[in-house]
């Protein structure tokens, strides 16, 4: 054989794939060695339903990236294909051309990473040129497809993926970011129009886009929408037998949009393992996404438990096979798993009474965070003192929108949280809350700050502002919060108790019955939080 696929396929010593910029945080490069692990529980998945075949020694199986960027995961899988079929298929052009012509396929999500993929794999951004390892293709693109796709406006509103006509609707030289697997009706006909009839896919994996940016059509400024569950929910309508994704984990506990999301997959027993990251930056070197990243493997033929992982400054935690539908969101740390079981737990025909009940909506008294309060109240006729953004100003009373009623309350708010992988101490701990506070009556707040609860005496709430600043509080709302931002919802793993004493964590901890290392844990978790500590 020429010398063009031994060279395509060796060992590279830098890899070219590792040098590439993130088109951006939306976008994002796989690394190969991230892709690798992610073909390594691939693997593993498929020799326990093969008695313990070889994928890679298969060469019947086809594997599909519908979101392909630099064609990592197809130069990975060729590599390893190329490798294990070496019996089945001795000669070297002729293995390597049929793993290309018959096993490996792709999507690319632009024109350019199109091209840039069959140049990772076919070693020429051309599948048919002089210089490519594939021999049979007549086509250019060989097996890596792109065309130019548009959105469906209808209302202003692509259907498919709600991306804004104001900021997608635009000329032929830019891209459209109308991806070709979720911009469809049918997406088994989609990929018989793509590919050709009867195309059925044992392996579709992948890192999809992430979300598309849209600007904003308030005050708040600009806003994304998260697509990458479009992606997860076409592959397995394709009804293969394996799907492997990286995406963010923010579906677990929050992200807008993603409620349905979270409630399929939650209730999906045929996803199989998750392995989560609580910071993305151990996975994209440089690259910041708000919750974390994780990989699943979901597996048609499983019908169980989901083995669950996480890993945290490289060290892997316990790893615990559960289903993940006990709880309305997916518990990221195992160890708090049973926790949760003696904190939750009630008496039977009782409901666990959730501090989230307590805890206002969002704009508490509708007063805007950009709004700015007068500096002195000079003038005012009945002015409240009103804490924002950067301080304290004045408003009067009756320009209050909402629940005027608190003003004259003692109120305990707070400014917003601290996730995993937010502001760690040197001993990888987190606060959980930040700006925290007592305020007498008198007072409101703009959306900037939650209330937290509300208050007839100055005894309560500070009991109360002590009962936030525990340990024990905190991680309980650490469990739902993968963003800065805080909701009710945030808060429906804490008890509501009585705030006529006051609560210590070593109290709470005996009084929920934690064994000393699930304190231990919790200790391990949370850092300590003053009074003044915001």
């Amino acid at each position: 054989m020429s010398g063009q696929a031994s060279f395509a396929l060796r060992g590279r010593n830098p890899d070219v794939l590792t040098c590439i910029a993130n088109l951006s945080n939306d976008e994002v490069f796989t690394p190969p060695e991230f892709a690798n692990r992610m073909l390594d529980t691939l693997a593993e998945a498929w020799a326990a339903n093969h008695k313990g075949a070889d994928i890679w020694a298969d060469n019947t199986v086809r594997f599909l990236d519908p979101c392909t960027k630099s064609g990592v995961f197809l130069r990975e899988i060729t590599r390893r294909l190329t490798e294990g079929l070496k019996t089945q298929i001795p000669d070297l052009e002729k293995r390597v051309d049929h793993i290309l012509a018959k096993q490996v396929f792709g999507i690319g999500i632009t024109q350019l990473t199109a091209m840039l993929a069959r140049r990772s794999v076919y070693c020429t951004k051309h599948a048919n040129g002089e210089h490519s390892i594939a021999k049979s293709f007549a086509n250019d693109a060989g097996n890596i497809w792109f065309e130019r796709i548009e959105h469906d406006w209808k209302d202003g509103k692509c259907k498919y993926c709600g991306a804004n006509s104001r900021d997608y609707d635009r000329g032929s030289e830019l891209e459209t970011h109308a991806y070709a697997l979720i911009h469809t009706d049918d997406v088994t006909a989609r990929l018989s129009e793509i590919f050709g009839n009867n195309m059925q896919f044992d392996v579709i994996i992948g890192n999809p886009p992430y979300q598309l940016g849209q600007s904003g059509g308030d005050a708040i400024g600009s806003f994304a929408m998260p697509i990458y569950q479009k992606f997860v929910s076409a592959a397995k309508a394709l009804d293969p037998r394996f799907v492997v994704m990286v995406i963010p984990s923010r579906w677990f506990a929050g992200g807008r949009g993603l409620d349905e999301f979270r409630q399929e997959m939650l209730a999906d027993r045929r996803l199989h393992a998750i392995v989560d990251f609580p910071e993305s930056r151990e996975v994209f070197a440089g690259v910041d996404i708000a919750g974390g990243i994780s990989y699943f493997l979901w597996d048609s033929s499983w019908n169980g438990e989901c083995e669950f992982t996480a890993i945290t400054g490289g060290v892997t935690g316990p790893k615990m096979t559960r289903y993940l539908d006990e709880y309305d969101i997916l518990v990221r740390q195992n160890e708090a798993i049973p926790i949760l079981h003696k904190v939750l737990a009630t008496p039977v025909g009782q409901q666990f009474d959730s501090l989230a009940s307590r805890v206002a909506p969002i704009q508490p008294f509708s007063i805007r965070t950009n709004f700015r309060g007068a500096p002195v109240s000079d003038g005012m006729t009945d002015p409240v003192v009103i804490y924002q953004s950067g301080g304290t100003a004045f408003i009067e009373r009756s320009a209050v929108p909402r629940n005027v009623e608190w003003v004259d309350q003692w109120k305990v708010i707070v400014g917003g949280a601290v996730p995993a992988g937010g502001r760690p101490d040197k001993d990888g701990r987190y606060y959980g809350l930040i700006g925290v506070r007592v305020l007498p009556p008198g007072t409101a707040c703009t959306e900037t700050y939650l209330v937290a609860n509300r208050f007839q005496t100055e005894a309560e709430a500070t009991n109360f502002d002590a009962y936030l600043r525990t340990k024990f509080v905190r991680f309980l709302v650490s469990l739902r919060t993968n963003t800065q931002h805080l909701y009710s919802e945030r808060f429906a793993f804490v008890p509501n108790l009585a705030m006529d004493r006051l609560w210590t964590d070593i109290e709470l901890y005996k009084k929920y019955g934690l064994t000393k290392d699930e304190a231990e844990f919790i200790e391990s978790t949370i850092r300590p939080m003053s009074d003044g500590d915001e």
